[in-house]
């Protein structure tokens, strides 16, 4: 796991608390702000994830090339 992946986690279970926090409170803008918050931290979540999968592939072609 890269940083990109964990700081997306984190920010995804930030917004999930944020929404929680405005079902309770009964406030709109901050369910709103929680929405975007665990979208923007799926966003990030899967961009590590890829940028992780592309180094993988590189290092794997790499090994390939120096046998």
């Amino acid at each position: 796991m890269n940083r990109d992946e964990l700081q997306g986690k984190a920010r995804a279970m930030k917004g999930n608390i944020k929404q929680a926090a405005a079902e309770v409170t009964d406030d709109p803008n901050l369910y709103d702000e929680g929405t975007a918050d665990e979208a923007a931290g799926r966003t990030q979540e899967s961009l590590g994830r890829a940028k992780r999968k592309v180094g993988e592939a590189v290092e794997k072609v790499g090994k390939a090339i120096k046998r």
